[in-house]
């Protein structure tokens, strides 16, 4: 199992295919891991492997993936975490590809990184929309699997880890509004529809980045093969095997 050491952390990841390479971010919240892509509409392991060089990983403290917790954790925590697996695999540029909690480390991504990143893909991206709350129950859940194995952590770390986390930032969480604004990478956001992933913040995501484009239907049966269609698309437009 590869895997990349960090001070503090243990990053789980593997590696499929051949070709340009796209990072991959999988859906699960808290728990975004690797496994997490075998529930998703189409899985782009199985998809794209044959064209691309696919990294993927299980964020800290999920999946096989473990590290210390400080009260100093947050957004920038795990974009640390995504630009040193891919220094350490000779990554200098790349692509992303995010579901669900995905959205929200692509945009830290493209404004911490942007000249690392060639194209960004976001299914169904997380927002704020009057469900913050759902968010600091999802982390909670989280945090109370986990805590009993991090006795360095006080509550207090835990508090200042779930604000940094989901009480400030913009709509997507990791980032301000106001940075979506000057985020010119192109950016394909294929839309949200429920409580964790509100319509509004999609459309407003695609309003906001002057390089993002919206796919409105592509997660229901029928509109998977048009939806998957898309993303090969616009992968093959800006980063061309």
């Amino acid at each position: 199992m590869p895997t990349l050491q960090r001070p503090g952390v243990t990053l789980h990841y593997e590696e499929y295919g051949s070709g340009p390479p796209i990072l991959l971010i999988a859906p699960g919240g808290m728990r975004s891991a690797i496994s997490a892509w075998d529930s998703a509409p189409w899985n782009p392991i199985e998809h794209l492997a044959d064209r691309y060089r696919l990294i993927a990983m299980d964020q800290r403290n999920a999946g096989s993936s473990v590290a210390e917790v400080h009260g100093s954790d947050g957004w920038p925590t795990y974009t640390a975490d995504q630009l040193a697996l891919l220094d350490h695999l000779g990554v200098d540029e790349c692509a992303v590809l995010g579901m669900c909690i995905g959205g929200a480390y692509i945009a830290n991504l493209l404004v911490t990184a942007p000249e690392r990143v060639r194209a960004a893909v976001a299914l169904q991206p997380i927002g704020r929309d009057g469900n913050q709350h759902r968010f600091e129950e999802i982390f909670d859940t989280w945090r109370d699997g986990l805590a009993a194995g991090h006795p360095e952590a006080s509550e207090d770390d835990w508090a200042s880890f779930r604000t940094n986390m989901y009480g400030g930032g913009g709509m997507l969480f990791s980032v301000p509004d106001e940075a979506l604004a000057r985020v010119t990478t192109p950016w394909l956001v294929l839309m949200g529809g429920d409580e964790y992933h509100p319509e509004s913040v999609s459309r407003r995501l695609a309003d906001l980045a002057p390089g993002a484009e919206l796919v409105e239907r592509w997660k229901a049966g029928e509109y998977v093969p048009a939806g998957r269609a898309a993303v090969d698309g616009f992968l093959a437009e800006h980063l061309p095997v």
